[in-house]
């Protein structure tokens, strides 16, 4: 077995309740990009924790370079050549590159710090990545992908052989995670072994070149990447067949406008301008850009979480004013964010607390505005049921439960405030493949009771597949809105560049 650089077998690891892994084995060689997927709860993240010495197996053994290793610590595996850079990226802010690449094992000359070897190292290191940045440039005024950047030079500080890499293009632009991408070429012309953990299976078949899926805490298979299709992977992740990545759109056809919005220009000279454009009932409507193309400001003024200097919004033929997100709420409309975790879950609270966060009026009917807890449990239990989220009980910490499922969560949140209106902004960013495809039925079938959706999307698939029509952006500016079911890439992208001299920046989220 001296071919490989990592040899995991039958790894086992139970919680109170739970088998999170039963007899994992996973093997990866030198100089290679193993992906490693599942959907969320299959054990990835929980083996990788046994690997970087978070947590302890109950069995299996771990071999590097042929020889049997035991990892009781992160220090242990730094030693021993594993680094892991985790998707929750946690810099120090306000501490520049050097003290965020040596933090705990600065140079020392004598007893004095030495911050001039420390400089040149870090100046290496990063000119070895092809990375150009002042090493004394603080963390807080570093770029999401020039902080991985650090975070790889920081592995690559500990002379780490194996890599892992923890969903790391979740919030890199495109033209980002080509330069990630790049980086990972280096690092395999080193000789480095990458385990990269991913949901966005496109860009697997771009960088890795072995796979393993997980299922259930078990091994589903292994294969080098040329031997399987993405429509294989799928089938194996999900243990079942989905032909079609998105489900029929069998909605009728769409001639009740139930939005419009006029002339609508934000407060911020340098935003959006002059938006116009009409929304009907019934209808997904997909919103394409690229970088600065101020969409998310666009969807943040309709939600009234910015201001505008003009502009003019109708519902169902009424002039409105979203002027706060609470007169938007009131006027029907939702918004779900792109950061779930970061502005959507209140992490300490109950799946049950969460989503009546915005109904509580509806359910207090008693003149002193006493909340009745029991009565509250049955239309939370209603809408789980309804929208198939895995839960043990609306009691359960909503932290606890997938990526997925939390995000079906605040959709019930909307749903149980009557908000007819839903602005999706990354509906499935960080979501398995197998919850993408729930999330996509319970946006069909809310369309199809009446409510209307608008969606911003960095996946082109996603953008194409789910679009009744898309509306393109550029600088601030609608460039054009496409037929979804004709739309191709080409067609946005050509809208998407209209006013842009970067023609080189590709379909993205704002920043």
């Amino acid at each position: 077995m001296g071919n490989y650089r990592l040899e995991i077998e039958n790894m086992s690891k139970s919680f109170p309740g739970v088998k999170a892994l039963d007899k994992v084995s996973l093997f990866v060689r030198p100089g290679t990009v193993h992906a490693l997927i599942g959907e969320n709860g299959a054990g990835k993240s929980t083996l990788m924790k046994c690997l970087f010495g978070l947590y302890q197996p109950d069995e299996g053994s771990i071999k590097i370079n042929g020889r049997d290793v035991t990892i009781p610590d992160t220090n242990t595996a730094l030693h021993q050549g594993i680094s892991m850079i985790h998707q929750e990226l946690n810099p120090i802010p306000y501490r520049n590159v050097v003290d965020n690449i040596w933090a705990g094992r600065f140079e020392t000359n004598g007893i004095v710090v030495d911050e001039k070897a420390m400089r040149e190292k870090t100046r290496k290191l990063l000119s070895g990545l092809d990375f150009q940045v002042d090493p004394l440039t603080l963390a807080k005024d570093l770029s999401v992908s020039q902080l991985q950047a650090v975070e790889i030079a920081k592995a690559i500080s500990y002379d780490a052989g194996i890599i892992i890499m923890d969903e790391p293009t979740s919030s890199l632009t495109i033209a980002e995670t080509e330069h990630l991408f790049k980086l990972i070429g280096n690092l395999k012309n080193e000789g480095r072994s990458i385990i990269y953990i991913s949901h966005k299976l496109e860009e697997i078949f771009e960088i890795a070149d072995a796979v393993t899926v997980m299922r259930d805490g078990k091994t589903v298979g292994s294969w080098d990447i040329q031997d399987i299709s993405i429509d294989g992977l799928i089938h194996q992740m999900v243990g079942r067949d989905m032909k079609e990545r998105f489900p029929p759109n069998e909605n009728l056809a769409k001639d009740t406008v139930i939005l419009k919005a006029e002339n609508f220009t934000s407060a911020d000279p340098h935003s959006f301008q002059s938006i116009s454009f009409e929304l009907f009932k019934g209808e997904i409507l997909g919103i394409g850009g690229l970088v600065g193309a101020k969409r998310t400001e666009l969807i943040e003024a309709l939600f009234g979480l910015r201001k505008i200097a003009s502009g003019r919004l109708e519902m169902n033929g009424v002039e409105i004013k979203n002027r706060t997100p609470c007169e938007a709420i009131g006027n029907g409309f939702a918004l779900l964010t792109e950061e779930r975790r970061a502005t959507g879950i209140i992490p300490m609270l109950s799946v049950k607390d969460n989503m009546l966060v915005n109904a509580y009026k509806k359910y207090v009917k008693n003149f002193v505005g006493v909340i009745q807890p029991k009565k509250l449990t049955r239309p939370v239990e209603d809408m789980c049921r309804s929208l198939n989220v895995r839960m043990a009980g609306p009691e359960m910490l909503i932290r606890n439960l997938s990526g997925g499922n939390q995000q079906k969560v605040l959709v019930g949140r909307w749903l149980l405030a009557d908000s007819n209106i839903l602005i999706l902004d990354e509906p499935t960013r960080g979501v398995d493949v197998g919850a993408k495809y729930e999330i996509y039925k319970i946006m069909r079938e809310l369309v199809s009771q009446g409510n209307a959706i608008i969606m911003i999307s960095s996946e082109m698939p996603e953008l194409l597949g789910m679009s009744d029509r898309i509306m393109v952006m550029c600088e601030g500016r609608l460039t054009g809105i496409l037929d979804g079911k004709t739309a191709t890439q080409v067609d946005v992208m050509r809208l998407a560049t209209k006013f842009s001299s970067k023609k080189e920046d590709s379909l993205e989220k704002d920043k």
